[in-house]
C-alpha cells in the first residue's frame, strides 16, 4: 500500500495531536475521482500537448479555434459526472473533529465543497469550473448555463451583456492570480501546526509556498503523494503511494470504503 508504511504510525501521532490543520490538495486526489491529472503518465498534458495550449490565456483570447477546443472539452469534463472519493471524505473527518482550518486546493473541480466541506473553508487558489466568467466584464454566471450554449450550436458563446469574450473562472497561464485569494492561503498556512500536502508535485507556485510557510511558522509538514515532490526537504514525514489507501489511514478514516 505504502512505500513509506513505516512512517505512517509517527505521522498519524502528528495529525492525532494537531489542533489547525491547513490540507493543501493537487490533482493527485482527484484521480480516483475519475479527474486525470495534469502532469503524471496519464495526465492531461502529457498524452495531449495541446491541451495545454488552451490552458494559455495568450492563446485563448487571440484564437477563436482554441476557444472552440476549450468549450468542447469543457462540455465533457469529467467533473460533471465525478464523486468525491475516500480520501476527499477523509478530510471531511478532520473538519468533523473541529481541527481543520481550511482546505488549500490547486484543483478546480469542486469536490472538496462536494464532500460536505463549507464552502467558506475551501480556498480556490485556481478557480473554478463551476462558474464562466467574462474577460471584458467580469459578468459571472453558472458553467452549466454556459454550456447548454454550447450544446445548442455556439462554439465560442460570447458575454451576454457586453459580448466579450467567456472562459472558466480559473486561472490560466498568464492570468493573474487573485490577491486576496493568496493572501488567505498563506495566513492560514502560516497559522496552522500541521500542514498536510496531497497530491500535489508541489512545483507549482505560489500554491507551493504554503509549505516553506507554514514550516516557518512552527507546523510540521507531511506530504502524501504518488511520487516524490520537490519539497519533500521541508517535511516531518513524506508517505508515498496511492492517496486513496494511504490518506484515510493517515486522517483516522480508514473503515470507510472507496
Amino acid at each position: 500500500m505504502d512505500e513509506r508504511i513505516d512512517d505512517l504510525s509517527t505521522a498519524r501521532a502528528a495529525v492525532d495531536g494537531a489542533r489547525r490543520i491547513v490540507v493543501l490538495t493537487g490533482a493527485g486526489i482527484s484521480t480516483d475521482s475519475g479527474i486525470p491529472d495534469y502532469r503524471g503518465p496519464q495526465g492531461v498534458w502529457t498524452l495531449d500537448p495541446k491541451a495545454e495550449k488552451i490552458s494559455s490565456l495568450q492563446h485563448y483570447l487571440a484564437d477563436p479555434e482554441v476557444r472552440h477546443l476549450a468549450w468542447q472539452r469543457r462540455l465533457h469534463s469529467p467533473a460533471w459526472t465525478a464523486e468525491p472519493n475516500v480520501a476527499h471524505r477523509a478530510i471531511v473527518g478532520l473538519d468533523e473533529r473541529g481541527v481543520l482550518l481550511s482546505v488549500i486546493t490547486q484543483n478546480i473541480d469542486g469536490l472538496h465543497q462536494r464532500s460536505g466541506l463549507d464552502p467558506q473553508k475551501v480556498v480556490e487558489v485556481h478557480g473554478t469550473i463551476h462558474f464562466s466568467v467574462c474577460w471584458s466584464c467580469g459578468d459571472r454566471r453558472p458553467m452549466l448555463e454556459t454550456l447548454e450554449r454550447v450544446r445548442a450550436g455556439d462554439p465560442d458563446p460570447s458575454c451576454h451583456i457586453c459580448s466579450g469574450i467567456l472562459k472558466s473562472d480559473t486561472i490560466s497561464f498568464g492570468q493573474s492570480l487573485v490577491e486576496e485569494v493568496i493572501e488567505r492561503a498563506m495566513c492560514d498556512a502560516e497559522q496552522s501546526d500541521l500542514l498536510i500536502a496531497v497530491g500535489s508535485t508541489l512545483s507549482v507556485f505560489p500554491a507551493a509556498n504554503a509549505v516553506p510557510r507554514a514550516k516557518a511558522g512552527g507546523a510540521k509538514v507531511i506530504i502524501v503523494n504518488g511520487e516524490s515532490t520537490g519539497m519533500d526537504r521541508y517535511a516531518d514525514h513524506v508517505l508515498l503511494g496511492r492517496i486513496a489507501d494511504v490518506l484515510p489511514v493517515l486522517l483516522g478514516h480508514e473503515s470507510e470504503k472507496t
